[in-house]
């Protein structure tokens, strides 16, 4: 099955999730995505199935968990770049130590 960006986001599965964590109704989000609402309840399950069974990533060697409210803050920037926003979280952490900025970054060295 191929992903279908929605609203700025990756899948219609993060597009749903994105608007519920903005406190949206289900109908707001069907209204919004052009959908009915047991397509967005559908939705909802699919990515609590997701949460249950989730496919490796083989990018991965350690995984690293951001805040929501980080996430989101970055999901614009991944949209505007054509990526998901954990691959532009990803890219960031290591642009930032492959340049030696972390002190920089943190401004807290001595």
């Amino acid at each position: 099955m191929t992903a279908i960006p929605t609203l700025g986001y990756p899948t219609r599965i993060d597009a749903v999730m994105g608007l519920r964590r903005q406190g949206r109704t289900t109908r707001e989000i069907a209204a919004a995505l052009g959908v009915e609402t047991k397509t967005v309840t559908a939705l909802e399950h699919s990515a609590g199935r997701a949460r249950r069974n989730p496919r490796p990533c083989e990018e991965m060697g350690r995984t690293i968990v951001f805040p929501v409210d980080v996430l989101d803050a970055l999901r614009p920037h991944a949209a505007a770049r054509g990526v998901h926003v954990n691959a532009l979280a990803r890219r960031i952490v290591e642009e930032v130590v492959d340049a030696g900025l972390v002190d920089a970054v943190l401004d807290d060295a001595e």
